[in-house]
């Protein structure tokens, strides 16, 4: 990531903040299945799921990446 590239950035925001909304709506849904695979760890669709909230709570960072490497410099 250079320092010419700020029109990705600002490109980015409006999608990074739907990004931001799912990576919250992942947070709870990862503490979600961290308690039920607690609860009962004889399922191992929690991990699954907590591993899915886990790559949701991540999206923003890697959407914002995305567009600045999109813009040329």
């Amino acid at each position: 990531m250079g320092d010419c590239r700020p029109l990705g950035f600002l490109i980015g925001l409006p999608f990074a903040l739907i990004a931001l909304i799912l990576s919250v709506v992942g947070a709870v849904v990862w503490i979600l299945g961290s308690v039920l695979s607690c609860l009962c760890p004889c399922c191992i669709c929690f991990t699954g799921l907590a591993n899915l909230a886990m790559s949701l709570i991540k999206l923003p960072v890697k959407i914002i990446q995305w567009f600045i490497e999109q813009v040329p410099c």
